[in-house]
């Protein structure tokens, strides 16, 4: 716990020494501890996007605007402001980037005929055929990274972690709100 009587968020602090009685000291070592290796989680996950856009020849960041469309287009194209909230970004920054992805063929950019402002983003067969030559080693992979999880154990975390996530965000909120 912090000084407030509140546990404290984000990246860990220096250690301290969990006191002989009380469990305050073990339970923010776990927090420690847990903090450290999503960062660690985070910083390989980046790597491997970075292998995976490079695979292309394009960037990271671009093959996470790939990947969103992959995973939440059903055939309609999806907006510039949903793919943001997804990746958690900035809409200006996917319009920059699915501009140089669609000049690259890998994306379809087409004003919404209901709304003008809005630019439906969708995905090119060039794009899916390049997906697919990349599935198996994909699949390898998450297959080593996975291996000590069946999938109900795999759902469970992932449930655990989308809640934490949450949590997360409105650590966030409440952090900008008592500021």
């Amino acid at each position: 716990m912090g000084a407030n009587g509140k546990r404290s968020v984000g990246l860990p602090g220096p250690a301290k020494r969990a006191s002989s009685g009380g469990t305050a000291g073990k339970n923010q070592d776990v927090v420690r501890r847990f903090t450290w290796a999503i960062a660690a989680i985070g910083v390989h996950l980046e790597e491997l996007r970075y292998f995976w856009g490079k695979a292309l020849g394009i960037s990271g960041p671009q093959w996470m605007i790939l990947m969103a469309l992959a995973e939440i287009d059903q055939d309609g194209g999806v907006p510039v402001n949903v793919v943001s909230k997804k990746l958690h970004v900035d809409s200006s920054f996917v319009t920059t980037q699915s501009k140089l992805l669609e000049k690259k063929g890998f994306i379809r950019r087409k004003t919404s005929t209901e709304d003008a402002r809005i630019v439906q983003m969708s995905l090119t067969d060039k794009t899916y055929k390049h997906l697919a030559s990349l599935a198996s080693q994909r699949d390898a992979l998450n297959e080593f990274i996975f291996a000590e999880f069946d999938d109900r154990e795999l759902a469970e975390l992932t449930d655990k972690l989308a809640a934490l996530q949450n949590r997360f965000e409105k650590a966030c909120l409440k952090v900008v709100l008592d500021i």
